[in-house]
C-alpha cells in the first residue's frame, strides 16, 4: 500500500507525444481537470498544435524533441522511443499517470510512487496492427523492421511490470492488455464533451459522415469502395498518409475535408444521415460525439464500438464487413429512422463528469 495523499500529491502525467489534438489528447485534458497542478512529460512537443489547456502546464519534452527530423518523422523513430521515455526523471513525484498508446507506459516511476497507466491500446505498430503498417515491406528493410519489432515487443511486455494499475479505455483494450501483458485492467471510458456535442433542430441533409485518421488500419479504403458503388454522398473528415491515394480512387460523391473548427464539425455530425466507420477502433470518441448530436452509427462490430453502440437501437453493427455487406448496411441505414433522444441518452454515459469521478475514485483507492 502506498502512502499517497491524493489531494496534495505531486503528479507527473506521461503522454507519448503532443503534436495534435486527437482522442488521446482529449483524455489528457480530462486528466488535467483531475490533477490541476500536474506536470506533463512527453517525447515530442509542438506547442502550437495543442490546446491552451495543455500549453498552460509545465511540459518537459524528451531529448529527441531537439532534433527536427525526429519531430517530423516520429513514427520512424520507434526503436529510439523506449530509451527516451525511460530518460525522464520522475523522482520528485508522488504519483505517475501515463496515457499510452505507444511507450508512455514504460516510464520508470520512483520506488515510492504508484504508476497508473491509462492505455488506449498496447502498441499497435508491433502487435495486432503490424501487418497493416509493415506487411508490404520487402528485402533488407523488411528484415530490419522485423528485428526492431521483436526488440520492441520484448521491451513492451517487460516494461508492463513498471505499472501498478492498468486502466483500459474499453473492454476490447482490456482484453488486449490481458493477452499481451498478462495483466488485468479496470475499464474507464474516455471523456467526451457531450454538452458541446448536442442535437439541433432541422432536417438531416442525407450525406454519410466519416471522421477518422487516413491511415491503413482505419479501412477508409473500404468506405471509398462502398460509396463508389452505392453513389451515396460521403464526407470524410481527416488527414493522414493515405489521403492522396484515397482521393485518386474516390468518385465525385465522396468529399474530403481536413481541419474543421469544433463548431463546423458539430454541424457535420448534426446534419449527417449516419456516421460510418469500417475499421477496428480501440474505443472511438467520434462514435460518441455522433450519438450526442443525434446521429446514428454504422460500423464494424469489432473493437470498442461494442461498448458504445447498441445494435438496432443507436446504430447498426456489421460483423466482419466486406464491401458487399457494408453496402447492404448502408442501404438499410438509408431506409431506417432512429430515435434522436435514444441516441443522445446513449452518449451521456461518457460525459467528462463520469470520467473524472471514476478515475478519481480509482486513484483515491491507492492511498
Amino acid at each position: 500500500m502506498y502512502n499517497l495523499r491524493v489531494m496534495t500529491a505531486k503528479v507527473a502525467l506521461v503522454h507519448d507525444w503532443l503534436n495534435g489534438m486527437r482522442g488521446g489528447e482529449k483524455v489528457l485534458e480530462g486528466m488535467l481537470d483531475i490533477f490541476p497542478s500536474a506536470d506533463i512529460f512527453t517525447l515530442f512537443y509542438t506547442p502550437e498544435k495543442v490546446s491552451e489547456k495543455i500549453r498552460a502546464r509545465t511540459v518537459t519534452a524528451s531529448y529527441l524533441n531537439r532534433f527536427a527530423p525526429a519531430r517530423r518523422c516520429y513514427r520512424q523513430c520507434l526503436p529510439l522511443l523506449p530509451r527516451a521515455v525511460e530518460s525522464f526523471d520522475l523522482n520528485a513525484y508522488d504519483l505517475v499517470v501515463s496515457t499510452s498508446h505507444c511507450v508512455a507506459k514504460g516510464a520508470i516511476p520512483p520506488p515510492h510512487a504508484p504508476h497508473v497507466s491509462y492505455v488506449f491500446t498496447p502498441m499497435r505498430y508491433i502487435w495486432d496492427q503490424y501487418p497493416h503498417y509493415f506487411g508490404r515491406t520487402r528485402g533488407v528493410k523488411k528484415w530490419l523492421i522485423r528485428r526492431a519489432a521483436t526488440c520492441l515487443r520484448t521491451w513492451d511486455a517487460a516494461s508492463a511490470a513498471r505499472v501498478d494499475h492498468f486502466v483500459a479505455d474499453s473492454e476490447f483494450v482490456a482484453q488486449r492488455i490481458r493477452k499481451y501483458y498478462r495483466r488485468d485492467a479496470t475499464v474507464i471510458h474516455p471523456p467526451v464533451d457531450t454538452d458541446f456535442f448536442s442535437p439541433a433542430s432541422g432536417d438531416k441533409e442525407g450525406f454519410f459522415l466519416a471522421v477518422t485518421a487516413l491511415v491503413p488500419y482505419k479501412r477508409v479504403d473500404l468506405l471509398v469502395e462502398v460509396f463508389n458503388h452505392t453513389g451515396d454522398n460521403l464526407v470524410i473528415v481527416g488527414t493522414g498518409p493515405e489521403k492522396r491515394k484515397l482521393q485518386r480512387r474516390a468518385r465525385g460523391n465522396i468529399h474530403f475535408e481536413e481541419t474543421l473548427s469544433r463548431e463546423t464539425l458539430r454541424e457535420r455530425y448534426r446534419r449527417a444521415r449516419a456516421f460510418v466507420h469500417a475499421g477496428l477502433e480501440d474505443f472511438g470518441i467520434a462514435f460518441v460525439e455522433s450519438l450526442a448530436c443525434g446521429t446514428p452509427v454504422l460500423a464494424s462490430a469489432r473493437g470498442g464500438v461494442a461498448d458504445i453502440v447498441a445494435h438496432d437501437r443507436t446504430g447498426l453493427l456489421v460483423a466482419d464487413p466486406d464491401a458487399n455487406t457494408f453496402a447492404a448496411a448502408v442501404e438499410e441505414m438509408r431506409n431506417r429512422t432512429f430515435d434522436p433522444e435514444a441516441l443522445r441518452q446513449g452518449s451521456l454515459r461518457f460525459s467528462p463528469e463520469i470520467f473524472r469521478g471514476k478515475f478519481s475514485a480509482l486513484v483515491a483507492s491507492l492511498s
